[in-house]
């Protein structure tokens, strides 16, 4: 029987070499790898133990133990220290590439892939070379931080709209006045949930196993969710109904002014422009003198619009959904009673809303959306 070739015997300084290689600091994961199939083969393990140990290929311990027996500790790198790397992509050909991932893709294409910017990238006249690598393609866009086969959604309001700068300021300067009982900050929103229920029953998760449901579901209509939160105190509460309706919005104030809040002089409500947030609607459903005193105890603020994220109800509806909603139910009862006992511990654990962003934090980062610049001193 013929013996096994590139052996790895490491001395102690080699051993504590890689120990700390492999724990220590911020390295390439292939790296690691190496380093640590040099430990394991060190330890007497057969390639394919060491592959089961580390998934990685079965043909990567054999050019790792080759490596080491050529050049040692530096087998964990790839590339080797004596040898010169040519350049594939020169300066020029590299701001060619950056140009061609920032542009539209070909016809026929959604987006550019890295196989597609390769072989578009030698078509080009001013490239003298006849083929490129999607590897070396790869390494150049994230040198340059690009992502051409990504895309994001983004809502801007146009940069000489001064309703977003005043709409915006008025909210900000409201979350940093102090905690006042009398004059309460309620933020209010809405979201809805989709009920839904399994048509074959759930597989629980088991070791080595996650839980797994069937895809197929049946529907059951939807509720929509209205939460108010008070961020200075960590009070919230949500109120479930089968409609959105501007009926719906007044009885939240009604609820606000009458249950929750029946001593405060004013009650400060941030909102988004739904067209259902509508004060003038008080009047559509009570008498004028019963609507003028509703109207007397509340001040509207509203988001502007592209600007929700300003709405601090948004991150307690966000709570809400990672926590609570982010299942399937099927019946509306359900959905309530499963909503209730999530308001009444969030409730008690007083989670309050630290907000950090100010009116002196837009000015600055958020400058470009101002019609006219800050005077500078």
């Amino acid at each position: 029987m013929s013996r096994k070739q590139h052996v790895v015997e490491l001395s102690a300084e080699d051993r504590n070499t890689l120990d700390w290689f492999v724990s220590t600091g911020t390295r390439k994961a292939e790296d690691i790898t190496r380093a640590r199939i040099l430990l394991k083969a060190d330890e007497g393990l057969t390639d394919a133990q060491i592959c089961e140990h580390l998934g990685c290929s079965i043909g990567t311990p054999y050019r790792t133990r080759k490596a080491f027996t050529e050049r040692g500790l530096a087998a964990i790198h790839r590339r080797k220290p004596d040898r010169e790397y040519d350049r594939k992509l020169d300066g020029d050909a590299e701001a060619r590439l950056i140009k061609l991932a920032c542009s539209d893709p070909p016809e026929g294409h959604a987006r550019w892939t890295l196989h597609l910017l390769a072989d578009e990238l030698v078509t080009l006249d001013e490239i003298d070379f006849e083929s490129v690598s999607h590897e070396t393609v790869r390494q150049r866009l994230k040198k340059n931080t690009l992502k051409p086969h990504l895309y994001d959604y983004w809502a801007i309001p146009a940069e000489d709209e001064g309703q977003f700068a005043y709409h915006m300021e008025d909210v900000l300067d409201l979350y940093h006045e102090p905690y006042d009982q009398n004059r309460p900050v309620i933020c209010f929103d809405e979201t809805s949930k989709a009920l839904r229920g399994h048509k074959r029953d759930p597989l629980p998760a088991r070791p080595g196993a996650v839980a797994r449901i069937d895809t197929h579901y049946e529907r059951n209509g939807k509720q929509n969710l209205h939460l108010a939160t008070e961020p200075l105190t960590g009070w919230v509460t949500v109120a479930i109904t089968e409609k959105r309706k501007t009926a719906d919005w007044i009885d939240r104030m009604v609820e606000l002014a009458d249950e929750h809040y029946p001593d405060a002089n004013c009650i400060r409500v941030v909102l988004d422009n739904l067209n259902t947030h509508n004060p003038a609607a008080f009047y559509r459903y009570f008498p004028p003198d019963i609507a003028h005193a509703y109207l007397e105890r509340f001040e509207f603020h509203y988001t502007p619009k592209h600007g929700s994220w300003l709405n601090m109800a948004e991150i307690e509806i966000g709570v809400l959904k990672r926590q609570c909603l982010n299942r399937r139910i099927y019946h509306a009862a359900t959905l309530r009673s499963e909503v209730a006992a999530w308001q009444k511990q969030r409730n008690a654990a007083d989670g309050l809303i630290d907000w950090q962003f100010t009116t002196d934090d837009a000015r600055t980062k958020l400058r470009r959306l101002y019609p006219v610049p800050l005077t500078e001193n």
